[in-house]
């Protein structure tokens, strides 16, 4: 254990906000995950800052995380520092059309409060199970709807702990990405335009799409959402599906008979589990259809 770290950080956040091998598999909705080295839940920006500049000066590698709903944290779990930005880091405030909310608020408390605000244009990420940071980062969408079609301007910091803003344009955003992938920046927030909307028509329009993930996605089994990307001119569940890997099922990770594009925990899977599972689906479909299926969960830690 790095000590000289341990003290630093627990001055910068105080002993309550940092965690010891902490399991990641309670953070992350695969519930999967070896412990995590150090655990820390800064609670404002100079918090943040001041822990990424530590990592630096350490030589100690951090990761940011949200939700934790579209990883598979390995069984060893990770070294370093995981940077959790989550109900610690969650406020918002509206002016007009106007939304300006930080990285760590749910995207369902979210779009309830837009809802209420009566704001449309946020019905689609309104039921995605994430952070609005996490969306950000991979360009998160559903339902025909993308984060880059509501943002205006994302907040930034960089590895020096550098505060700045990007637009829309500048973000780079494209299906499932952004500049942030490419640069290791971290979100810190985001101002979204919205629209003047109607309180009923929102609320059927956020219920219809509830109704929708609630009949085809098998949300009572811990998953990391869409297993793997679309690839262009197909859909990766009706690859899967139609490959006969419906139920497929390795240790305790299996395909969804409900929605092929999801692999869920069964009940006890491991990180390799799921990771044999995906190899073994990619290489079926490659082997059928000569489609690659690029995955579209991260798969981090030692």
């Amino acid at each position: 254990m790095n000590q000289n770290l341990l003290n630093e950080l627990y001055r910068i956040v105080g002993e309550d906000n940092v965690k010891l091998q902490e399991p990641m598999a309670m953070h992350t909705t695969f519930r999967i995950g070896g412990p995590a080295q150090y655990f820390v839940m800064p609670m404002d920006t100079e918090e943040l800052s001041q822990v990424v500049l530590l990592c630096k000066a350490e030589k100690v590698p951090f990761f940011v995380l949200g939700h934790g709903s579209n990883i598979l944290v390995s069984d060893k779990g990770m070294s370093g520092v995981v940077i959790r930005l989550y109900t610690n880091y969650a406020g918002y405030s509206v002016k007009g059309n106007m939304v300006s909310a930080k990285a760590g608020i749910m995207l369902n408390k979210l779009g309830a409060s837009l809802l209420e605000e009566g704001l449309t244009g946020f019905e689609f990420a309104a039921g995605i199970p994430g952070t609005l940071g996490g969306a950000i980062v991979m360009n998160a969408g559903a339902y025909g709807g993308e984060m880059k079609d509501i943002v205006k301007s994302v907040s930034l910091m960089d590895e020096n702990g550098n505060i700045f803003k990007k637009s829309c344009e500048e973000m780079e955003f494209a299906y499932r990405h952004s500049i942030v992938q490419d640069k290791g920046y971290i979100v810190l927030g985001a101002d979204l335009m919205l629209k003047e909307g109607n309180k009923e028509e929102i609320k059927a329009k956020m219920d219809e799409l509830a109704l929708a993930r609630k009949t085809k996605q098998p949300l009572e089994f811990p998953s990391a959402g869409s297993t793997f990307k679309r690839p262009e001119g197909y859909f990766a569940g009706k690859l899967i599906m139609d490959a006969g890997l419906a139920g497929y099922t390795v240790g305790g990770a299996q395909v969804s008979e409900k929605h092929c594009g999801f692999v869920i925990n069964k009940g006890g899977a491991t990180a390799q589990d799921v990771v044999t599972l995906m190899d073994d689906v990619k290489r079926i479909v490659q082997d059928k259809f000569s489609v690659e299926l690029e995955p579209e969960v991260k798969v981090i830690g030692d």
